[in-house]
């Protein structure tokens, strides 16, 4: 028998504690008959005040990711969501193979993930090449952001990071700095602009700023759940998101 709210899919979706972006983005994209069900990683709300702490911090949500999949698995999801995007990045197209490949052993189940997530939203719109992205990062995260995509062979013209000094503090960031943002990396000659870091509050910005642009906008917590979706033969069509889930 299926579950009575989720007769088309559970899923288990792993996020750092500290993100308050993620479990409400990924509801409010939620269709009838998928319920999600939240797990935190255990992350201390570390300052990210220079590369080395921020990748330091991000390794250590890294080595407790595998506990909060044992944690989900308690309640039989049918599909596991990542809802953290750095550490898929980290060490290009091996790195997030080998990244999915772990959570995937863990759990006997497919996930997705933001890395390869991104990339296949990316594919779906014809002669897209040239892409700049925005990140909440600091210097040493975006290089192995650029170095990811340039492996899936796009050509990354600009990126820019945010430097959130905390955790916390990237879901703070507001709408005119992220219109500022995406406005300097569009002033670049791009095909699409990309949104990583899944506690920066993108998912409803996407479709004003494709109207404005008229190009592409990919933010990764749209992508990731549009990849979990698709993937689980979900094929609803979705307003407010952007062209990503309301076309693909």
């Amino acid at each position: 028998m299926s579950d009575i709210l989720g007769w088309r899919g559970l899923f288990g979706i792993l996020g750092p504690s500290t993100n308050t972006v993620v479990q409400p983005e990924f509801d409010d994209m939620r269709p009838d008959g998928v319920t999600n069900h939240y797990s935190r990683i255990l992350t201390p709300n570390a300052d990210a005040v220079s590369n080395e702490s921020f990748m330091n911090a991000t390794l250590v949500i890294a080595n407790n990711v595998l506990e909060a999949v044992d944690s989900v698995m308690t309640c039989s999801p049918s599909y596991l969501v990542m809802g953290m995007s750095a550490i898929t990045f980290y060490g290009g197209s091996k790195g997030a193979d080998d990244f999915q490949r772990q959570v995937e052993k863990r759990s006997n189940l497919s996930v997705s993930i933001g890395s390869h997530a991104t990339a296949s939203a990316l594919k779906m719109f014809s002669g897209v090449k040239r892409i700049g992205f925005v990140s909440p990062y600091f210097p040493a995260a975006n290089e192995q952001v650029r170095h990811y995509f340039e492996e899936m062979g796009f050509d990354v013209i600009t990126d820019i990071c945010l430097e959130c000094p905390s955790w916390t503090q990237i879901a703070q960031v507001p709408k005119n700095i992220i219109h500022q943002k995406m406005h300097e990396i569009n002033d670049k000659g791009v095909d699409a602009l990309v949104q990583v870091g899944t506690n920066l509050p993108m998912a409803h910005l996407v479709e004003e700023f494709e109207a404005e642009f008229k190009k592409p906008v990919i933010a990764i917590n749209t992508a990731t759940y549009w990849h979990a979706l698709r993937n689980n033969n979900i094929n609803d069509q979705l307003e407010g998101f952007g062209s990503l889930m309301s076309q693909y």
